[in-house]
């Protein structure tokens, strides 16, 4: 697969990540988040070094990319969103348990939404990349 389709899809993921991270922990689960915080919130940028959340999340949906175009051959959405899944499903459990059994962190209730919460965003998002990836390929 071309490295312009995907960069290109690498970055429509990026900012389809970037807007699900401001529904979900932005508008839907912000107060959530907050009460389950624990400690961590103590540590919360306000207001949050936006550039730095941007590239984050670009790099997201650019090894999502990477992942799909270069290695594992995914073109549709629904296998986009399956393999985002389970993509998002191990990050987030491997990242939020280590932080979780290292740190005064978020709470146990806190870590389980936001395993739930990163596969789903994950998904989407491996969805959308399949979905650009596949663009314009000869059925």
């Amino acid at each position: 697969m071309s490295t312009n389709k995907i960069l290109l899809a690498g970055v429509v993921g990026g900012v389809a990540f970037f807007l699900l991270g401001f529904l979900f922990y932005g508008l839907l689960l912000m107060d959530f988040m907050k009460s389950n915080a624990g400690e961590m919130g103590a540590l919360m940028k306000e207001p949050p070094t936006w550039w730095a959340l941007i590239l984050g999340n670009l790099a997201w949906g650019l090894l999502i990319a990477v992942i799909f175009g270069r290695w594992a051959n995914i073109s549709t959405f629904m296998t986009g969103l399956k393999a985002g899944a389970i993509i998002g499903l191990l990050a987030t459990l491997s990242w939020d348990l280590t932080m979780f059994g290292t740190m005064n962190g978020m709470n146990l209730t806190g870590v389980i939404v936001d395993v739930l919460v990163g596969t789903a965003m994950t998904a989407v998002t491996g969805g959308v990349v399949g979905w650009m990836l596949g663009r314009g390929a000869k059925g």
